[in-house]
């Protein structure tokens, strides 16, 4: 079946429904109107895009959350066919002439959180689907059967097709699909294709791939839409795939209000990065891989369960190995014009497990939140099985974090002996042993043995473990690392309260994409207030908002900066670059636009994502609450591992003397301060965004947003009756 050519491939296949459209012309930036599939009676149709949807709501991650708001309720879960899967890219998004321009954004209510996620992906699905005709696509309901939708902007025609032959799993399906509707080799770059793979039938935090094709190695390749199921809710609705063909691109494909600003804008950064990135991040020959040495360093490398942030071994996954690992000299950027070019991998690894054994495949990655997840964090210390799990749980669809997280909270269960080897069918699950995690991981792609229950995620688990093995919901919660059923990302955040925050009150559950502030908080000591902290943590998580809303990566932003960035008033933000796109903004809209003009933008979406939560049942204080895991040390063990810090701690600033106590009775001195700084921070950060002391945004901010709407105000004012 693999080997099918397209030709065979195409005739097992039935076109179930059909639309035939002009494509428009995109106009700064949009194509004004929206996808509209459901397949449940296969109904095919355009929406517009209002001028109010784009006032209040921008593009992107906006539009899909409005998209989302208005075709579920209260009461729909993420399997009920009215749950909607809308994919988004934004209107500066496709542009060429500056680097990151290439991000789409997932939207949909979560198998994992059971709230609304998002979650960001590189490669060309969404720049190509705007020029297709599109703003964003909708999916509603559940085929019969699995089925492959098809927009192909060249010929003004949409389809769904059954697809009965075609591969399950990204690596093969995606290759599959595009050879075929490529109009020849030369072609298929032209397309790319949204997967997930077959722990997707399974798995609650399975992920999308968006693919591009590397026309160097002549392979599709992929960048991932990885958190919150999204993967999950594509497979449910027996969709295969997703493929968007569109062959007539250009760098003026947005027909912006004025290229001339968006070139010299481009020109600046282009400019930094052929001089700088060698001697800052390295991103175009390392990219994120640079990092675990840092991490490291600083203490905030997860090890066994982010209980440590430190590891003797830790220099095996240093930068120059990696280095080594990639394939170099080949620009790695997964969208056009992107020269930061950071979508490093490794080309003929060969495999020594599971169905694809002894093939030699090109491995996307691994990023850092890999090495530090599958590598540190369960205790392995060996970039081989790292590389390995990389490019299963890409092709199978799953999570890298999320499944990190949830074997490195099995393995401390074991290891406290709340679960043995009866209950794991058999395996040695211990720190380090890479053979049992890729064992897990096959399992859970084929929805079997323990490997399936690792595929529900953190929260699960610890429900799991409370009910069939009696262990302390308390521990539970302290050392199951997920904050709203999001499992955390790698980074050990004990010593930052703004990461914390960052983590604890973030909308959709704890991924770093909103707000990262350790070095801020920890490292350089800029924030020493609850104001400070509280002020920091409105700005990121808007600004960062701000690239969801348009299409962009944020790598470009912060992850290479002028070479006089520190002499500047505020680095952390890189002035320099906020200007920038400023100048892209009105590049694109024509119009002008400071940067409290783009703020505003992602304040209205970021508050009105708060309150669709709340719709869901959530968003409100009791639910922003990192594990204490996330807070301080949990055991004694923990504690003592870093005695003389905090011992000074307890000394400094709690004000007790801590000879004399017990190692017992420090942990919980120290506990206890730290939950009450967390409460002051939660105040403030509620404070500065104009939410109430239950974490609602209130009617005054909506209507100074502009967002007041009858049904929001509906909302809050239920919501608060009480």
């Amino acid at each position: 079946m693999l080997d099918m050519t397209s030709e065979a491939l195409k005739a097992g296949r039935t076109v179930l429904a059909e639309m035939r459209y002009e494509p428009p012309v995109v106009e700064r930036g949009y194509a004004n109107q929206t996808l509209y599939v459901n397949l449940s009676d296969n109904t095919i149709a355009a929406k517009p895009v209002t001028d109010q949807m784009k006032d209040l709501f921008t593009g992107g991650r906006g539009f899909a959350l409005w998209l989302l708001w208005n075709a579920v309720s209260s009461a729909t879960r993420w399997d009920d066919p009215e749950n909607a899967l809308v994919i988004a890219g934004g209107p500066i998004g496709g542009i060429t002439a500056y680097p990151g321009s290439g991000k789409s954004t997932v939207v949909t209510l979560s198998p994992l959180t059971q709230s609304v996620i998002d979650s960001n992906a590189g490669g060309y699905f969404g720049p190509y689907l705007k020029f297709a005709g599109w703003d964003a696509l909708e999916i509603q309901g559940i085929a019969e059967r699995d089925v492959v939708i098809v927009i192909d902007g060249d010929e003004g025609r949409v389809t769904v097709e059954d697809a009965p032959l075609e591969a399950l799993n990204s690596h093969l399906v995606a290759r599959q699909l595009t050879e075929m509707y490529a109009g020849d080799e030369r072609d298929r770059k032209s397309v790319s294709v949204v997967s997930a793979g077959q722990a997707a039938e399974y798995s609650r935090y399975a992920s999308l791939n968006l693919s591009w094709y590397d026309v160097r190695r002549n392979q599709v390749r992929f960048k991932q839409a990885g958190r919150g199921g999204t993967g999950r809710v594509l497979r449910h609705k027996r969709i295969k795939a997703i493929v968007v063909r569109y062959s007539q691109m250009t760098g003026e494909s947005n027909h912006p209000a004025n290229m001339d600003l968006i070139r010299q804008a481009g020109r600046r950064i282009n400019k930094e990065i052929s001089e700088l990135d060698g001697k800052q991040n390295n991103m175009r020959r390392i990219g994120t891989g640079h990092l675990p040495p840092i991490m490291d360093h600083f203490d905030l490398f997860p090890i066994q369960n982010f209980r440590y942030g430190t590891h003797p071994q830790a220099l095996v996954y240093d930068a120059g190995v990696w280095e080594s690992l990639f394939t170099q000299g080949i620009p790695d950027g997964c969208w056009y014009g992107c020269t930061l070019s950071c979508a490093h991998g490794v080309d003929h690894f060969h495999l020594r497990t599971g169905p694809y054994r002894g093939e030699a495949v090109l491995v996307d990655g691994p990023e850092y939140e890999t090495i530090a997840g599958v590598g540190s964090n369960l205790g392995i210390f060996d970039p081989l099985p790292v590389i390995e799990m990389n490019f299963y749980c890409d092709t199978y669809g799953i999570d890298t974090i999320s499944f990190a997280n949830s074997v490195a909270f099995a393995m401390e269960c074991y290891e406290a002996g709340i679960i043995d080897r009866a209950a794991t069918g058999g395996l040695e699950l211990t720190w380090g042993n890479a053979d049992a995690v890729l064992i897990i991981l096959h399992q859970l792609a084929s929805g079997e043995g323990f490997g399936h229950l690792i595929g529900q995620g953190v929260r699960f688990l610890k429900q799991r473990f409370v009910k069939e093995y009696a262990a302390s919901p308390h521990f539970m919660r302290d050392i199951g690392m997920e904050v709203k059923g999001l499992e955390i990302s790698e980074y050990v955040t004990k010593e930052s309260l703004a990461q914390q925050g960052g983590y604890g009150m973030a909308v959709k559950g704890a991924q770093h994409d909103e707000a990262w502030l350790i070095f801020m908080d920890m490292v350089h000591k800029q924030l020493p207030t609850f104001e400070a902290k509280a002020e920091a943590l409105h700005y990121f998580p808007l600004w960062r908002t701000w690239f969801s809303l348009h299409g962009l990566c944020k790598l470009p932003w912060n992850d290479i900066v002028p070479a006089d960035n520190k002499q500047t008033a505020e680095p952390n933000k890189v002035p320099a670059h906020v200007q920038n796109y400023t100048q892209l903004y009105e590049g694109l809209s024509g119009k002008p636009a400071t940067p409290a003009d783009l703020l505003a933008q992602s304040e209205r979406v970021y508050t009105f994502q708060r309150l669709f939560t709340l719709k869901m049942g959530f968003g409100t204080r009791e639910h922003d609450y990192p594990p204490y895991r996330a807070m301080g040390p949990v055991t004694p063990r923990e504690y003592a591992s870093r005695a003389e810090r905090y011992d000074g701690q307890l000394r400094d600033d709690v004000g007790i003397d801590p000879e004399g106590l017990t190692l017992e009775e420090k942990v919980a001195r120290l506990r206890e301060y730290r939950e009450a700084q967390y409460e002051r921070l939660v105040d403030a950060v509620y404070r500065r965004r104009g939410w109430d002391e239950n974490g609602i945004p209130t009617l005054a901010k909506v209507r100074e947003l502009g967002i007041d709407l009858p049904e929001i105000v509906a909302l809050i004012r239920e919501r608060t009756a009480h």
